[in-house]
């Protein structure tokens, strides 16, 4: 909190010195306003990483933004983010003038400098800048490490009948609101069950394991979540910390069926990359939900609601258990997920006072948790759950919601109990342990082995938490160790491009396509083009003019910028070299394996190519021209006679949807007005009950009504029309809402006809 207010008083100290004693001079003013902007930007990070985590910017906040947020329930934090860049906006233009009140006044080198020095101590001294530097800090190693001497590589073998297993992740919900003294009658019925389980009462949250895919990790291989956040690396890998073996992978040499459900995305955060990778072979989101849920309108900002998901997973356990084979089933609700939670339908309660108002957040815990409870109370009634191990987790403690002030009143631990249909009865364990030692209960539970990474079964052996009086700042201290674990290549030479997977893949690592790479001695870093990402080009463009790259795209995109020939192919091209020299170019195989070697030039470029490749890297794809006679609606951009398109959905591989949600025609306008006569010849297809409906066509005052089958086909109209028109109207008949190729749990769109190519040819 000192530095806090010395950080800010330094910051007004800096604008008052500038504004009222420097004077005028431009390149002061800019290197000012520059350091003064960055303590904004700073300050503004942390207030938004804060109302996110409650522990301001720390690994959570760096895995999430760098891997994919595709799939995110951002709803909520849409008013608050577009509060905060006004306020950003708002606060550089105010600064901006204060800075030049006094511009008129002869300029003082010394006054400038005091306002540098002090606006730099701002910097220094703000909270934000320490936790960024701490995060920077830990990611270099301190010289000799312990970390192999504590890290277990557990077997893979499971002695006995093998039991079922059934393992729900609740999001947030933590051990501390099952304190019937601080929130009385708040979960009643998980609690009844809880007393009827192994409960382990002291169960920590460590450095690492501070959110969903991180607890998850933490409980599954025994290993906090730290990944590079240089560039997007993380989610730019085809597997997840591919090094470990984990309760997925043991499950699975066991003979086990492993699922893992969700109403939320896959997608994100990278949980359908880590299950993939350890094990799991039946996963199932938003996405693989959408064609059993009864009600496809009845979801939240994330997904599908708990009660729609734990049907869902309750009845595969009965399919399952008829099987007669070793299964797995694990399940992650989202009804509680910050800020307020969200309240189901079918609950019985949906208040919860506190201090005589209602909490949103209290109120989404007591209705979750009747849903665990229902699911658990179905299992135990069923003649299989005694081959069954259920497990209650949290996934961690939860972050800043409704609640939070009201749990930091009181002592805050995971929640973690365990039921076996084999040995029924309660019994509550005191040990202290963390989330890290979870899989390796569970497995020692199910009769294999009593370690996994730094984990330890909490039933036959004793926690690191125990054990290790400083495991926190040991588990930090561990961080370069753990990120190694990541197997990221440090060399490129030869290469392997798979069409069919989509995938790069080069010193024993693989990487999902598209890709870019930074090649630097003895380092490689990837950037992927995620959702909400910089696109890769526009990434490329901030590469210094001999700075190594190695970019696999669509040909067109790199043709874009290097090569007009490959301005209309669609294939994958290999773009490596330098900004400053032409790079080689290498078009892939459309099917099959593409090998190859990189090879970088000795030649030292120059700043003309450097300049133009940097602006042509510049442009978006959306303001592209491309040389065609015809539009090409799987291209981005437009033919250079095209003015502007709207009303069209996302580019994708055969073309564009109409989607009325965006505008109820698709207007076509050409940069100069159109023939007076001509051919226009149009490939389309229609959506749903759009098929065979008239669709019309206009040209100002011309128009004709066509009929277009769900089929791609052609069709040829003969234009005339009087007047000046520059514009092609093409009106859907009855757009439709759907989920088809909808962006994870994000709103429909309104589709009615698909745009796959149209030409005009002016009429003799």
């Amino acid at each position: 909190m000192v530095s806090a207010w010395l950080s800010l008083l330094l910051f007004f100290a800096s604008v008052s010195v500038y504004s009222w004693k420097a004077g005028r001079h431009k390149l002061w003013f800019a290197i000012v306003l520059v350091l003064l902007g960055t303590y904004i930007v700073l300050n503004a990070s942390l207030l938004a990483s804060n109302y996110f985590t409650g522990e301001g910017i720390n690994d959570a906040v760096i895995y999430t933004i760098t891997s994919s947020l595709s799939g995110a329930g951002l709803k909520k934090y849409l008013l608050p983010a577009c509060g905060l860049l006004l306020g950003l906006v708002l606060l550089f233009l105010l600064l901006s003038r204060v800075l030049r009140l006094r511009r008129q006044h002869n300029h003082s080198h010394l006054w400038s400098m005091l306002a540098l020095t002090l606006a730099l101590g701002s910097i220094k001294t703000t909270p934000a800048f320490e936790q960024v530097s701490a995060l920077i800090t830990s990611q270099i190693g301190k010289g000799e490490s312990d970390f192999y001497d504590h890290y277990k590589v557990p077997g893979s073998h499971i002695e006995g009948k093998r039991p079922n297993l059934v393992y729900i992740y609740a999001e947030s919900l933590e051990r501390t609101y099952f304190d019937n003294q601080a929130f009385p009658d708040l979960a009643p019925e998980l609690n009844a069950v809880k007393r009827d389980a192994l409960d382990f009462s002291a169960t920590e949250q460590l450095p690492g394991t501070e959110y969903t895919i991180a607890g998850i990790v933490a409980s599954q291989c025994g290993i906090p979540l730290f990944a590079p956040f240089d560039g997007n690396a993380s989610s730019s890998l085809s597997t997840f910390y591919p090094q470990n073996i984990c309760l997925g992978d043991i499950l699975k040499a066991a003979g086990y069926q492993n699922y893992f459900y969700q109403g939320s995305s896959l997608n994100f955060a990278g949980k359908n990359l880590f299950f993939s990778s350890h094990g799991f072979d039946h996963l199932y989101g938003f996405n693989e939900l959408k064609e059993v849920v009864a009600d496809k309108k009845y979801r939240n900002d994330w997904g599908w609601y708990d009660d729609t998901v734990l049907d869902q997973v309750f009845d595969k356990y009965l399919a399952l258990s008829q099987s007669n084979q070793p299964f797995s089933l694990f399940a992650l609700t989202v009804d509680t997920h910050h800020p307020d939670g969200f309240i189901s339908r079918t609950c019985q309660r949906k208040s919860y006072l506190v201090d005589g108002k209602d909490n949103k957040s209290f109120a989404a815990v007591a209705c979750s948790q009747e849903h665990i409870a229902r699911l658990i109370n179905r299992i135990r009634a069923t003649p299989y759950f005694k081959n069954t191990i259920i497990v209650v987790s949290s996934d961690h403690l939860a972050m800043n919601n409704t609640a939070w002030k009201a749990l930091n009143l009181h002592p805050r631990n995971d929640l973690f109990f365990m039921l076996r249909g084999d040995k029924p009865g309660g019994e509550l364990l005191t040990g202290k342990r963390s989330t890290l030692d979870n899989g390796a209960t569970v497995l020692d539970a199910l009769g294999g082995d009593n370690a996994i990474g730094l984990g330890r079964s909490s039933l036959s052996s004793t926690s690191l938490s125990a054990s290790e009086s400083n495991l926190k700042e040991k588990i930090s201290s561990w961080k370069p160790d753990v990120i190694k674990l990541w197997n990221f290549p440090k060399t490129i030479t030869r290469y392997q491009v798979d069409a069919a997977s989509n995938t790069f893949s080069f010193s024993g690592s693989h990487f999902k396509l598209p890709l870019l790479l930074t090649v630097m001695p003895e380092k490689i870093e990837p950037h992927l083009d995620t959702w909400l990402a910089t696109p890769l080009k526009q990434q490329l463009a901030r590469f210094a003019a001999g700075e190594k790259f190695v970019w696999i795209d669509r040909c067109y995109k790199i043709g874009s910028i290097w090569d007009p020939a490959l301005a209309l192919n669609t294939g994958l091209c290999l773009a490596s070299g330098t900004l400053n020299t032409p790079p080689q170019i290498i078009q892939m195989k459309t099917s099959g394996i593409t090998e190859g070697n990189i090879r970088f030039s000795d030649d030292t470029g120059s700043d003309q190519h450097y300049q133009h490749s940097v602006q042509r890297l510049r442009i978006s794809d959306d303001d592209l021209k491309y040389p065609s006679d015809r539009i090409l609606f799987n291209l981005p951009g437009l033919p250079e006679q095209v003015k502007k398109v709207s009303g069209l959905s996302r580019v994708e591989s055969w073309g564009r949807w109409s989607d009325a949600l965006l505008q109820p025609q698709v207007k076509i306008q050409y940069q100069q007005p159109l023939p007076a006569a001509f051919t226009l010849t149009l490939t389309a297809r229609a959506y749903g009950i759009n098929s065979q409906r008239p669709v019309t066509v206009s040209v100002g005052k011309w128009q004709q009504q066509v009929t277009i089958g769900e089929q791609d086909s052609a069709l040829t109209l003969e234009v005339n029309h009087t007047g000046r028109a520059d514009t092609i109207v093409i009106t859907p008949a009855e757009p439709v809402e759907s989920m088809e190729g909808a962006l994870d749990s994000f709103p429909a769109r309104k589709l009615g006809i698909g745009l796959v190519t149209l030409q005009v040819t002016a009429q003799p």
